[in-house]
């Protein structure tokens, strides 16, 4: 990919009405969630798993994923600022003293939309609703869960980055070269790099990739396929990281590694160790 000066002034939302407007992160997270469920049907179909049991699962994912990833920004970036806004974490709205929702009801508050989400929060929502959801369908392990959810999340974090293009967020540092792209949005004039397309690639090639596997008897291996999508996944972020600006966090406290960086650490080693482990185990025809 060649850019130069690319210049990168999107509107955020496709259109409004009244206080409320459809915003295109929001809706990269609905074709993610979408996509992500045409995903997981063929697989269901292809290891004859009643559809059935795909309608719960997809409503407890959709709810762990929106759920973890606002917590984890909450608490992994932004503390100092939702400890004096504890409403905002739950809700889509942001204060601003000009502005009010509901036609003029509540004043001192506009409709922002979801833009504060952690991916590593939605790692941690992901975990815990699928526990909750197999504790309940007992029709697979939850090993065999976390397996085949790597598909659909990988390409799913594709569109979220896109979204985080669109919203001008999570920016790469200045290139200080003719390299980069401007986001005007942010009253900026030099180019930085486009670190959220260098994640959609990243995680686009990790798709491919876990598909493929997915075709081989690993698929049988449990926990090779998770194993491999906490590696990848996490060591693109990793890598990443290095061109993208501070977000704070954990970086405060803990210097050297950006907040990022740390919390990829734990997870990289975790899917290493699932790999490792898999492999020694070796298949399992019914998980």
């Amino acid at each position: 990919m060649i850019l130069y000066r690319f210049n990168w002034q999107p509107s955020e939302t496709l259109f409004e009405i009244g206080d409320f407007g459809i915003h295109i992160y929001s809706l990269m997270f609905i074709v993610a969630f979408g996509l992500g469920y045409i995903i997981m049907r063929n697989i269901y179909k292809n290891e004859n798993v009643k559809i059935a049991e795909l309608e719960s699962l997809f409503t407890y994912m959709v709810i762990a994923v929106l759920l973890g990833a606002r917590i984890g920004d909450v608490f992994f970036y932004s503390w100092d600022y939702y400890k004096d806004h504890l409403i905002e974490i739950l809700l889509p709205i942001r204060e601003n003293p000009n502005a009010s929702l509901f036609f003029g009801l509540i004043d001192g508050y506009a409709f922002s939309g979801y833009k504060g989400l952690a991916s590593h929060g939605a790692v941690i929502g992901v975990l815990v609703g699928l526990w909750l959801y197999q504790i309940r369908h007992k029709y697979q392990s939850f090993i065999w869960l976390l397996d085949r959810i790597t598909i659909p999340i990988t390409i799913g974090g594709c569109f979220v980055r896109i979204g985080n293009f669109f919203n001008s967020e999570i920016v790469g540092k200045y290139t200080n070269t003719d390299f980069g792209v401007v986001f005007i949005n942010n009253n900026e004039t030099l180019p930085r790099h486009p670190a959220q397309l260098y994640e959609v690639i990243g995680y686009f090639i990790l798709w491919l990739f876990l598909r493929r596997i997915y075709k081989t008897d690993k698929r049988n291996y449990p926990g090779y396929l998770i194993g491999v999508m906490f590696t990848g996944m996490f060591t693109i972020r990793f890598i990443i990281e290095f061109v993208k600006e501070k977000q704070g966090g954990i970086e405060d406290y803990l210097p050297g590694l950006s907040t990022g960086q740390w919390l990829s650490i734990p997870l990289i080693i975790v899917g290493i160790y699932l790999i490792i482990r898999s492999i020694r185990k070796g298949p399992v025809t019914n998980s």
